[in-house]
């Protein structure tokens, strides 16, 4: 969780423009859309933690 909220915290103060549009395209998308983009973010999260855990 500390490494999202570094990550995210960085994209905002380097790109806060680039965020802002994110933002804007993420409130547009459909329910459907953010389903699953969630899933395949949380998919991707947990295989990189499972990886990472192995090494």
């Amino acid at each position: 969780m500390a490494v999202v909220l570094a990550l995210e915290g960085i994209a905002y103060a380097l790109a806060p423009e680039a965020m802002r549009r994110g933002l804007v395209v993420l409130i547009q998308a459909s329910e459907q859309r953010l389903r699953i983009g969630g899933l395949v973010a949380a998919l991707v999260g947990v295989s990189v933690a499972w990886l990472l855990n192995g090494l």
